[in-house]
């Protein structure tokens, strides 16, 4: 069982949940930028949450079934069609041998994931399909899909077609309020500088990528410019000479020396990596215990969604 890749798009990389215990050999973490959509792509599939699937930037994706699949694409709104037939996101989907399915960019957010029932079968680097181009490691080749990549799959258990709808649908917006955890270099920042930061908006730059989003507007002053390189968590948000910060996520390098101001909440990352260039974010202040109380009310929340079984 298998799909072939008929136009693979602006950038379609195979993605699992992620590479971890790898950074003593430098290998960064990879996995799905918009975490929540990955895992709701996977839920609606019955799938396990580990399941590789394609994570597509501003879509233009084209592929043909080989053979029969259960599919389901979630994260950014596209115009998803199966043989020129529109049809819904967040939702699962039967495609027959000789079926074409296309995904094609809406207005609002960059990523989408397209699963398969089972997951894709690809094999493993350091324990995970997670694509990182930078490296030369993950999904096939360690690259981007391209056309003709033929990608296999599992076959097909007996299992339900469900569908996420109503009020539980999340909203893909322009715009995006992030939640900072100050790091222990916060009071390195002068108190204007930490005022200016966190009450005024930023526009996201073009030079964004799956390594970090530059931002644009009011620059950060540097206190202390003589740092040791050192480990770098995701989300840190690093501020380089220039003043305009750096918003690391998945596709980060393993080390850096440049001043951090705090890290953005993990679950608001999702929120960010759906913003596009000219897109506006702002911040405020949350406290580690309070990030800790938002990710037990958000694995509430994926393990509660109330999905529908399409008859």
């Amino acid at each position: 069982m298998a799909i072939e890749v008929i136009e693979p798009g602006f950038l379609s990389i195979l993605q699992d949940r992620g590479r971890f215990g790898h950074h003593r050999l430098g290998l960064t973490t990879g996995g799905p930028l918009d975490l929540n959509a990955y895992r709701i792509c996977n839920k609606l599939l019955s799938n396990t949450e580990d399941a590789a699937v394609i994570e597509v930037t501003l879509g233009g994706l084209i592929i043909t079934a080989t053979s029969d699949h259960l599919i389901c694409v979630t994260g950014a709104p596209v115009e998803l069609k199966i043989n020129n037939t529109p049809v819904s996101n967040w939702s699962c989907h039967t495609l027959i041998e000789g079926d074409s399915l296309s995904l094609n960019a809406g207005e609002k957010g960059l990523r989408s994931y397209l699963g398969v029932a089972n997951g894709f079968e690809i094999n493993l680097d350091f324990g995970s399909v997670s694509t990182v181009t930078r490296e030369n490691i993950g999904g096939l080749n360690g690259d981007k899909l391209s056309a003709g990549d033929v990608l296999h799959c599992k076959s097909i258990d007996d299992r339900p077609k469900l569908k996420l709808e109503g009020e539980q649908l999340p909203v893909v917006e322009d715009q995006a309020s992030l939640r900072v955890i100050p790091g222990y270099q916060y009071e390195n920042f002068s108190k204007v500088d930490i005022n200016r930061f966190f009450s005024t908006p930023y526009k996201v730059t073009d030079r964004s990528d799956r390594m970090g989003y530059r931002l644009l507007g009011p620059p950060v002053a540097i206190q202390d410019k003589q740092l040791l390189s050192e480990g770098i968590c995701l989300g840190a948000i690093q501020i380089p000479a220039d003043g305009q910060p750096i918003i690391l996520l998945n596709d980060r390098q393993t080390i850096g020396g440049y001043p951090k101001i705090g890290s953005v909440f993990s679950l608001d990352l999702g929120l960010l990596s759906q913003l596009r260039p000219g897109n506006s974010v702002e911040f405020s202040q949350i406290s580690v215990e309070m990030a800790h109380n938002l990710i037990h009310l958000n694995e509430y929340f994926i393990g509660s969604l109330k999905t529908t079984e399409i008859l």
